[in-house]
């Protein structure tokens, strides 16, 4: 007998979140995690707010709801807030109930503004990096250090000349909207042109034959255990801008033991290799011999821990693919070096978060 279909949905459920979500979901062992480490940001949060007014957006939830707009590629707030509205999951994760509202989104991105002001995804970071020191999952001898490019989020059409006064439209432009505009011809250089809609991107382009684009540069210092991210930064994208990123994030490196550092040919430089010998880190840098001179030699090359690291560094590679294909950092929706380096350290976190849950499976 075939059933009849009703559209009348039931007014009231005896069933919680908590129990629609299933005991082996990997945001239980992500969300655990993420608990532990804000728990350690109490009272980053009690300074952050007074102590009498209407109360604001619990900042665990705040920071719970962005974490998932990295972990599910959800491309704009906007539609976070609409997931949240009806996405079971997403509420169990945040900490709203069911019957709990949801959040307008310029309230949401207004009180995202003062985690932002009060650097909460560095501290996060740090203490998700905790945890994985805490179970022996961070080696603090061996690190691999690379940088990529982020789009900006920003038109080729914004980048004009410094000197130059505003554009006026011509009268006859069938789009006054989106005027048409010609660079032919034009030598369009980051000396003496800007971004209007994002001055702090710069004209960057991958390799040779590559097509420019306004971007930011992006860092990643990795640990060569389990493939962690342990420090990372945004810059602007300049040539030198790679080597100088990483000799900051060696310098921060906790200890005075010498720690070796396995890199791409884009280190292989006489400045990059002498500074890094002056800081006690060993540079195994992919020889760069293509019509020069490498700046290292056999006396580090033939050791087996060059090879080693060199096999490792590879692995470097799967954090900047996760963060532009998953964390939505491929091209930035942020204007500005502050907020897009602190949500590149969010993403860092996000991804720590989801390779540690990994690794604490395998261990147990």
């Amino acid at each position: 007998m075939r059933g009849a279909e009703y559209e009348q949905s039931s007014m009231f459920s005896y069933i919680s979140a908590e129990r629609r979500v299933p005991k082996d979901h990997p945001l239980r062992a992500i969300r655990t995690m993420a608990d532990a480490a804000l728990k350690e940001l109490d009272q980053r949060f009690e300074g952050m707010y007074a102590a009498m007014g209407r109360p604001s957006i619990p900042p665990e939830r705040l920071l719970r709801a962005l974490l998932l707009q990295v972990l599910y590629t959800v491309r704009s707030e906007r539609l976070l807030m609409e997931q949240l509205d009806y996405n079971l999951l997403f509420r169990w994760f945040v900490g709203l109930s069911i019957d709990n509202p949801v959040w307008y989104v310029t309230v949401f991105t207004k009180n995202r503004d003062r985690l932002l002001e009060a650097e909460v995804a560095e501290a996060f970071f740090a203490a998700v990096l905790a945890q994985a020191r805490q179970r022996g999952l961070l080696s603090d001898e061996h690190f691999t250090v690379d940088g990529t490019l982020i789009e900006a989020w920003a038109g080729q059409k914004s980048f004009k000349r410094k000197d130059e006064q505003a554009d006026k439209t011509p009268p006859d432009d069938d789009d006054p909207g989106n005027p048409t505009v010609d660079f032919h011809g034009e030598q369009r250089r980051n000396d003496t042109h800007q971004s209007t809609s994002d001055p702090e991107a710069r004209l960057a382009r991958k390799g040779k034959g590559k097509e420019s684009k306004l971007s930011y540069a992006g860092h990643v210092l990795m640990e060569n255990r389990n493939g962690l991210a342990v420090d990372g930064e945004i810059t602007k994208a300049t040539g030198t801008a790679e080597r100088e990123a990483a000799l900051e994030m060696l310098a921060e490196v906790p200890g005075d033991k010498r720690v070796t550092v396995g890199t791409d040919k884009a280190y292989d430089t006489q400045d990059f290799v002498k500074q890094t010998r002056e800081m006690n880190v060993t540079p195994h840098v992919t020889q760069n011999t293509k019509g020069r001179r490498s700046a290292i030699d056999g006396r580090t090359t033939r050791h087996a821990g060059y090879k080693l690291s060199l096999h490792c560094r590879a692995r470097i590679e799967e954090i900047n693919g996760w963060l532009k294909t998953v964390g939505g950092q491929r091209k930035t929706r942020y204007r500005g070096e502050e907020i897009i380096g602190w949500m590149f350290e969010l993403g860092l976190a996000a991804y720590n978060l989801v390779r540690m849950r990994k690794l604490i499976a395998d261990l147990v």
